[in-house]
């Protein structure tokens, strides 16, 4: 049997599985998920993609696994019983955040409630200075007492973060020890490993977030590692990072943090893998599931990364509303707009969409799994988009009069429409929403979104993904073959990665560079050790030295690369200086001559890529007769028959005018009018305006 690699996507309605063997050959398994037993909805997709496909469960060598489950634990507040300990008067911390305000004018601004109550806060007595010296040596006595409490409140996790211990790390070290040994069953986070940054509001929220979802994250991967074992699968698990790299599920466990953004992070890595691959090296990564639409760059085949992000905001399209995050991620927008996605109508009388969502269970309307609220899935079905006997391969059939009853009761009739009209008014709001965040995300990136091609994934992007692009101007979407599974595809292309940090603030002039230079290789080190762990042998991996600099007085850094050696040479300060110029005139336009300091150093160590062989996909350049033809509603006139058409029987160089309907287990593309498809030699559709 050939062995197979194999990539698992939990969203939050649907769990995706991609096969893949050394060929290349692919085979796919998509299904309801289960949130309480999300294990559940992993086995099932096993089964479906890889006993489907003609392959033995034995035959699975490598698992790699990517999910929302850890995210939506800290925005549903489903985490453990967090304590944190800081030092004494800084309790308050994780509350006061950084004295901004989101919005300077919401005289009701609402901030992101802490993930630890006041009551489970505790100062001990130490402290240590900003160059790493010891004021007050720590109290262990008062650890010690404080352990009894925690007992009393049936703490399950702890996150340490005492002052400055990004520059001295030992009295956190002593405090775990104590706490490790007094309560064995409680998970210890500390910000020294977890984040050792400065700025003390965000390595405490990163930490008490590590700590909030740690005992969750290690129960789920039990769990499923048990599970496995117990199908026959012994293969390597693991884990996406939200970085775009892979760990082990030791590294998963340790810093679950990592981990929070993995599961949307495989459509960007299918985007990349398609840039390097294709003509098309600047992607608008547009992948829309069933709960959320999420939107990533990808310039010159890279994907932007950012080191900071923030979740649960209290007001979601604001930055600074959420609790901060900090760990390597992928630098992407996230809307709650996908097919599961709840529509209104507000107080002002506007169809609003999201950011509730009905998810699998109960789930749209029109699944009649119980659900009476109208979805984005409904009002698709209604206007003619999904097909009601062919969703899921024909495996789950759709109501379209149950959809009709949820959009008329909720939508409609308050507003005085149509079925159709008001279920039209759902699929343009998401689109219009959809659209103005991607516009904003690239803006505020520097970048011009007319300059892009869309990517378009996930179960309902495909079927949104043009009058998304005619909106925005943007001329191309492509969408590949196995579009609505292509997150866990992504994570089959991502490789072996690990970052880590430190810091060390100077101003540029003053750096010791014989210092710098430890500091990277520790890191170093301590990355390989890691890399090593999840099956990357040493002398495969690359490294990537960074810095974060800034303009003396400035609040906001700018990462830069460094140059492999550039700090051993005697110019080393005159090399780094130049580098912060490029990077920052890149940014801003041009870079003033003023004083430059450095706050963290950084390395990135990542893996060779895997080898996914090209596939070929079948030519046939006349197009077969439609599967059929379906009544489907376009602005531009109503309704009006469309032929539908099967992904399986559209060989490369085939051409097609709009409107059409191309259709495939796992989703549905729509060819509005005013767009020729065209499929390219791999299978990809290729959607253009006239």
């Amino acid at each position: 049997m050939a062995a197979l690699r194999v990539g698992v996507d939990i969203g939050g309605t649907f769990t995706d599985v991609v096969a893949i063997d050394e060929t290349g050959r692919r085979s796919l398994g998509k299904s309801l998920s289960t949130p309480r037993e999300p294990e559940t909805a992993v086995l099932r997709g096993l089964e479906e993609a890889v006993l489907g496909g003609g392959h033995s469960l034995s035959s699975i060598t490598q698992i790699i696994h990517g999910t929302t489950l850890v995210s939506n634990a800290l925005i549903e507040r489903k985490g453990a019983r967090t304590a944190l300990l800081t030092t004494h008067g800084f309790r308050d911390q994780l509350e006061i955040g950084n004295e901004g305000r989101y919005d300077t004018y919401d005289l009701f601004l609402r901030r992101a409630e802490p993930l630890v109550p006041r009551c489970l806060r505790f100062g001990v007595p130490e402290r240590v200075l900003a160059d790493g010296t010891v004021a007050e040596p720590l109290d262990e006595a008062a650890v010690r007492e404080l352990t009894s409490q925690l007992a009393d409140h049936g703490v399950e996790a702890l996150a340490l973060s005492f002052l400055h211990s990004y520059r001295n790390s030992r009295h956190e070290e002593q405090a775990a020890a104590i706490v490790r040994e007094a309560l064995p069953h409680v998970a210890v986070s500390l910000s020294a490993e977890v984040d050792p940054q400065i700025r003390e509001h965000q390595r405490a929220s990163t930490a008490v977030a590590n700590a909030y979802v740690q005992p969750f994250v290690e129960r789920y991967l039990t769990n499923l590692a048990r599970e496995l074992r117990g199908r026959g699968i012994d293969a390597e698990l693991l884990v996406m990072t939200s970085g775009g790299g892979l760990c082990g599920v030791e590294t998963a466990i340790r810093f679950p943090v990592r981990v929070l953004e993995s599961g949307p992070i495989g459509a960007v890595q299918a985007g990349v893998f398609h840039a390097r691959g294709s003509g098309d090296p600047n992607l608008v990564v547009f992948d829309m599931g069933g709960t959320t639409a999420k939107v990533c760059l990808v310039d010159h085949a890279r994907a932007l990364t950012t080191s900071e992000f923030e979740i649960a905001r209290s007001h979601r399209l604001k930055r600074g509303s959420g609790l901060p995050i900090r760990a390597p991620v992928v630098d992407m927008i996230e809307v709650g707009a996908g097919g599961g996605s709840i529509a209104d109508v507000n107080s002002l009388g506007l169809v609003t969409v999201g950011p509730e969502s009905a998810g699998a269970d109960p789930g749209p309307a029109c699944y009649g799994l119980g659900g009476s609220a109208p979805t984005v899935t409904d009002a698709d079905l209604i206007l003619g988009y999904l097909s009601p006997s062919r969703f899921l391969g024909g495996r789950m059939a759709l109501d379209v009069d149950a959809a009709a009853r949820a959009v008329g009761d909720s939508l409609a009739g308050p507003l005085d429409l149509e079925v159709v009209q008001a279920a039209w008014a759902v699929h343009q709001v998401v689109n219009e929403f959809m659209a103005s965040a991607l516009r904003v995300h690239a803006v505020e990136r520097g970048k011009r979104v007319e300059d892009y091609s869309l990517f378009a994934l996930g179960g309902a992007g495909p079927m949104h993904a043009c009058h998304v692009a005619k909106t925005l101007g943007v001329n191309k979407v492509i969408s590949p073959n196995g579009a609505g599974v292509a997150s866990a595809f992504g994570f089959l292309c991502a490789p072996v990665s690990f970052a880590s940090v430190r810091s060390y603030y100077e101003q540029l002039d003053q750096v010791d560079w014989n210092r710098a230079r430890e500091l990277l290789q520790e890191m170093e080190l301590e990355g390989l050790k890691l890399l090593q762990e999840a099956g990357c042998p040493q002398r495969d991996a690359h490294v990537a030295y960074l810095c974060d600099m800034r303009y003396c007085g400035q609040a906001h850094e700018v990462t830069v690369p460094l140059r492999q050696g550039v700090l051993a040479e005697t110019s080393a300060e005159d090399a780094v200086r130049l580098s912060f110029r490029e990077s920052y005139e890149a940014l801003f336009g041009e870079a003033p001559e003023l004083p430059v300091e450095c706050l963290n150093w950084r390395v990135v160590l990542t893996g060779p890529d895997p080898r996914i062989p090209p596939q070929n996909w079948k030519a046939a350049p006349a197009a077969p007769p439609p599967a059929e033809e379906r009544s489907v509603y376009f602005p531009e006139g109503g309704f009006r028959d469309a032929p539908v058409f099967r992904r399986a029987d559209l060989g490369s160089g085939v051409n097609l005018p709009g409107p059409a309907v191309v259709e495939e287990d796992q989703s549905t593309f729509v060819l509005p009018p005013g767009f020729d498809l065209e499929i390219d030699l791999t299978g990809n559709l290729i959607a253009t305006r006239r």
